[in-house]
């Protein structure tokens, strides 16, 4: 996968992830400015660059002026049906296929039998948890402008390298309705507006929870530290490491087949663990990971009865530190962490809340 997998809304927003000026991330993970997003996926991603939505921006650009290709995807239905209803609002075969071309296009991935259901089941959560984000946003008068749509879509084209107006082409090779497209960058804009007015309304963070957080920071600065991610099978199942060994030596998608095989509870954030303490890692790990290379994916290591394929992203060596986070650095860490453990908590209660009705 080009990163993780991620939830369609996600993928639309990488651009507006808050900018903390210098990336922590690399000194300690709760000063990373790639923190979880406030959707409904878990997102920690890679400090070495912001995620790229689509592969070779330019590339589809060119081939989206070409003459239009047979579809690469078979992603049709005979008559639109409805797949869920939320809370009175459909939810049909035509969006969720837009939103798996969408999936598609950002992760470059083949849709194919063994991985079908499992692309679905995560799209339709995604898009149910959507719809209760967006409902409760207009319930709560919030409002996206036009304007505001434009300019977010301007934002999205300058940050994917797309040339400016050229987005249209470049879902439309894919066969992604380019209207939807907006209004799910709508609905994420109004979610995000909700939960921070929301925040607001709950207080500030105190000057204490600054210091405490900057002294605890400027601890965990001596510690080593790596930055990893785990593919986990069971013993059970370990008849499926030789052809997985193999895939992983020939293709760089760790992510995606984390999210497919892992049959850890990380599978859904593509195997991401974050920053783990030396100490912290089980014997036979640390033993591997202490020999790999940034980038390098270990071959299966045996831990108990069940083993783990692990890959290094990247290492924190405390000598080599020469930054420390500033207090308004910390302030703005703590102020997004709010965000998103508000924005969690809230989505779930909207979920409890939620009459869905599933359509088979």
């Amino acid at each position: 996968m080009n990163k993780y997998f991620l939830t369609f809304s996600v993928l639309l927003f990488s651009f507006v992830k808050q900018a903390y000026g210098f990336d922590f991330s690399a000194i300690d993970p709760r000063l990373s400015s790639d923190r979880p997003s406030s959707t409904s996926s878990t997102e920690a991603d890679s400090p070495k660059a912001e995620p790229s939505v689509l592969r070779s921006p330019q590339k589809m650009v060119e081939d989206a002026e070409r003459p239009k290709a047979p579809s690469r995807m078979p992603l049709t239905h005979n008559s639109v049906k409805i797949v869920a209803v939320v809370n009175g609002e459909p939810i049909s075969t035509e969006d969720l296929d837009s939103r798996v071309k969408a999936f598609i296009m950002a992760s470059q991935v083949t849709l194919n039998d063994d991985n079908k259901a499992v692309i679905y089941q995560k799209v339709l959560t995604s898009a149910i948890d959507e719809k209760l984000k967006y409902q409760d946003a207009l319930k709560n008068n919030i409002n996206i402008s036009d304007k505001e749509l434009n300019a977010a879509v301007a934002g999205f084209e300058n940050a994917n390298k797309i040339p400016s107006g050229k987005l249209g082409s470049v879902l439309k090779q894919y066969g992604i309705n380019e209207q939807s497209f907006r209004e799910q960058m709508r609905s994420d804009l109004a979610w995000m507006r909700l939960i921070r007015q929301k925040v607001k309304a709950e207080g500030g963070v105190s000057q204490k929870e600054v210091d405490e957080e900057l002294a605890r920071a400027k601890r965990d600065f001596s510690t080593p530290k790596y930055q990893i991610s785990e593919i986990f099978i069971s013993q059970a199942n370990a008849s499926k490491l030789p052809q997985l060994e193999d895939i992983l030596k020939t293709d760089s998608r760790f992510e995606y087949y984390a999210f497919q095989f892992s049959e850890s509870p990380t599978a859904s954030s593509g195997g991401r663990l974050g920053w783990i303490n030396k100490e912290s890692l089980a014997g036979p790990i640390q033993q591997a990971v202490e020999k790999m290379s940034v980038g390098e994916v270990s071959s299966p290591i045996k831990v108990g009865n069940d083993y783990y394929i692990i890959k290094l992203e990247q290492v924190y060596k405390p000598d080599a530190n020469t930054h420390m986070p500033t207090e308004k650095d910390i302030r703005l860490f703590l102020e997004n962490q709010r965000i998103d453990a508000f924005a969690n908590k809230y989505i779930q209660q909207l979920r409890q809340k939620a009459v869905i009705e599933f359509r088979g």
